[in-house]
């Protein structure tokens, strides 16, 4: 999932690659506000992950954006 985000990042927000990594903050990759709403917009999209430009705004770094990525292609399961 990691990847398919860094993929996003660079093809479609054009994000230098070498910039994105886990640990790597919004500011790190340069997402501010309406970049977040593309982003929001593109996973949705492309992927069907309804995530919303608010929940990604809440979350610090890639790592964490992938997590709830993840969390949500598994569907509903709660464990």
């Amino acid at each position: 999932m990691f990847e398919t985000l860094k993929n996003i990042l660079v093809d479609k927000l054009k994000v230098s690659p070498d910039q994105v990594v886990p640990e790597a903050t919004k500011e790190d990759v340069e997402l501010d506000s309406l970049a977040v709403v593309e982003l929001s917009l593109v996973l949705e999209k492309e992927l069907g992950l309804k995530i919303s430009d608010d929940e990604l705004m809440e979350l610090e770094t890639v790592g964490e954006i992938v997590a709830l990525m993840e969390q949500r292609s598994a569907g509903s399961v709660t464990v």
